[in-house]
């Protein structure tokens, strides 16, 4: 007889989902905001804020390639996103992608050139491929 491993799901729905996951990212509880998000975004896979929640939530949890695939995912949707492209950039330079992480920051910085931390975050990854090390 075959076992059958049932995945409980969180009580509500999408929706209910992506705001819980959202307070707990806020209260700096990243994981347990990744759990719940995954839900929402596989309920409601075209939601663009559940997707970025998620993937902000794996990012501040470690978990970066996650992170890069979710962000990749919003701007292969929408290549002009610039806070998706930031964090497909933050999160390639974790990865040590550091070519990746220009070309991405660097799009995200033209894009908002008055965003300062755009810029800065550009800077690192620039440093850290020119010495071939991890960008902060």
């Amino acid at each position: 007889m075959d076992e059958q491993v049932q995945r409980t799901e969180p009580r509500g729905d999408a929706y209910d989902w992506y705001v819980r996951g959202v307070q707990l990212l806020d209260a700096r509880s990243p994981a347990a905001a990744a759990s719940l998000l995954e839900h929402a975004v596989r309920a409601e896979p075209a939601s663009r804020s559940a997707r970025e929640a998620l993937a902000r939530a794996q990012f501040d949890s470690g978990s970066f390639d996650l992170a890069r695939d979710n962000f990749a995912a919003i701007v292969a949707d929408n290549p002009t996103d610039d806070y998706a492209l930031f964090g497909l950039g933050l999160a390639s330079a974790r990865l040590q992608r550091h070519d990746d992480a220009v070309e991405h920051l660097a799009l995200a910085a033209a894009m908002r050139p008055e965003n300062k931390d755009y810029a800065a975050a550009l800077r690192r990854a620039r440093a850290a491929r020119a010495q071939g090390r991890p960008a902060s």
